[in-house]
């Protein structure tokens, strides 16, 4: 009898320890919550950032500088291409003029993978002053190009400022990251609208001096104009927070990113955006010409476009500061979309194209403020400048081929190749928004828990009695 005893209690021993063992092996899953994000995609952890006060808002006022002397350059290079064919190169090709303003945009946002790298090593106490520098010192080589040389126009103005902008544009934007988390889409969209207004004012100043002062001192007065901006910038921009202080070239793109998804997806879709967001700056005022606008009001279409351009860059930083950068970039790209097939590919009269120009320069601007705001929020801040410019090289690739592939499709000036090369922006366009918000559709939260549920129901029906045998019944046959 007391050996049937013994027995019986070695035999719940051994059941209690195969149910611990099953426990330890088969953690309970709780269906509502949703699955770990992989380490190198979490969020990083939140850190103390001013988001406001004097310093900040200093910096602010220093990166709009820097960003309305460099990039706003590039946005009136219309100005310089024109007096480049009729005057200073009538010997070039409109196309090879244009390459030097595409070589602008190509070395703005190549050179941004690399500046990206160096800012998060030794921040902005080099970069800005040597920018600023090369970027002055550009335009002065502008001024003294003799008559009909290309190549020394190609080498100052393409070139040596391309080079001066990536030194400057990465890193005024990349350094908000230290000083702005809450209202950071804000402080962007104030940055970038210095370009929009750059964009602006220069083609004015250089259609009013040109006639007066000739084309060599109306290029150094507008470098004398970038130097005090950048005069400002240089000691305005600083960074806040620790720097490594070293830097390894084999980490300047950071393709860790990569492995999220929503990164993925965003850097897919800027590149589609930008493929064809250059595209009506380039050939609206063509068009314009095409369809028998009046010169005085065509000649001003890029200064509409510009000009619309500022409200854009703000405007949706404050918004997306409430509501979500997505939900802010993703309406925006479809609004973009539904104006060019919808507005400018029927336009005929000088009221609609007018029209679109406004529109489109109102909206498109949400592209260059929101798409460095949504990166910030993805990535860990010890890399986010990497990050921001392996997005940045990426990007440099369409604006190189963006404009050049819609000149292949507009071999004809006539409505048919137009109407190609307008469906061509459209449909890219389209496509971007459609990817972007499949970021969007990843990064919720609400719909990984939602995949969940669906997900672990069928789990629970096998785990369910009568479909698999309970844990103590496994034990026991154990």
């Amino acid at each position: 009898m007391a050996d049937q005893d013994t027995l019986q209690d070695q035999e719940k021993r051994d059941l209690a320890k195969a149910d611990e063992a099953l426990t330890t092996v088969r953690p309970t899953v709780d269906p509502e919550e949703p699955p770990p994000i992989p380490a190198d995609v979490e969020e990083p952890q939140l850190e103390y950032v001013p988001d406001g006060g004097k310093e900040a808002w200093t910096v602010v006022l220093g990166s709009s500088l820097a960003l309305f002397a460099s990039a706003g350059m590039i946005n009136t290079y219309g100005t310089f291409q024109s007096y480049y064919e009729t005057t200073l190169l009538p010997s070039s090709s409109s196309s090879s003029i244009s390459l030097i303003g595409s070589l602008q945009i190509f070395l703005l946002y190549f050179g941004g993978t690399f500046a990206g790298r160096i800012f998060d090593a030794y921040g902005t106490s080099v970069m800005i002053p040597l920018g600023s520098f090369i970027l002055v010192f550009a335009l002065m080589m502008v001024s003294l190009t003799q008559y009909d040389q290309a190549y020394q126009v190609f080498l100052s103005h393409g070139v040596l400022f391309g080079l001066g902008i990536a030194l400057l544009f990465n890193p005024s934007l990349a350094v908000l990251g230290h000083w702005f988390r809450r209202r950071r889409a804000l402080a962007i969209g104030l940055t970038t609208g210095g370009s929009a207004s750059g964009g602006v004012v220069f083609p004015i100043i250089l259609e009013q001096l040109i006639p007066i002062v000739g084309f060599p001192w109306a290029v150094r007065i507008i470098a004398f104009i970038l130097m005090a901006c950048l005069t400002v910038s240089c000691l305005t921009i600083r960074t806040r927070l620790p720097l490594s202080g070293h830097i390894s070239w084999r980490t300047a793109v950071d393709f860790r990113g990569w492995k999220d998804p929503r990164y993925a997806l965003a850097t897919i879709a800027a590149f589609l955006l930008f493929y064809a967001f250059f595209i009506p700056y380039f050939y609206i005022q063509i068009y314009a010409n095409f369809r028998g606008m009046p010169p005085g009001i065509a000649n001003y279409l890029l200064a509409i476009l510009n000009a619309m351009n500022v409200p854009s860059r703000i405007l949706p930083g404050i918004v997306a500061d409430r509501y979500g950068t997505l939900n802010v970039f993703v309406p925006a790209a479809t609004i973009c979309s539904i104006l060019i097939l919808g507005l400018w590919l029927p336009s005929r009269s000088s009221g609609s194209i007018i029209a679109f120009a406004a529109l489109y320069g109102l909206v498109s601007g949400a592209f260059v403020s929101l798409l460095p705001t949504y990166i910030a929020t993805i990535s860990p801040r010890e890399v986010y400048g990497a990050r921001l410019g392996s997005v940045y090289l990426v990007v440099s690739v369409a604006t190189l081929v963006g404009t050049p592939t819609g000149g292949a499709l507009l071999k004809v000036v006539d409505q048919k190749h137009f109407n190609g090369l307008i469906i061509f922006s459209g449909v890219l366009t389209l496509a971007g928004t459609i990817i972007l918000a499949g970021a969007g559709v990843v990064g919720s939260k609400r719909l990984r828990r939602l995949f969940t549920r669906r997900k672990s129901s069928p789990e629970m029906e096998k785990s369910s009695p009568g479909s698999a045998p309970e844990p103590t019944q496994v034990a026991h046959a154990v």
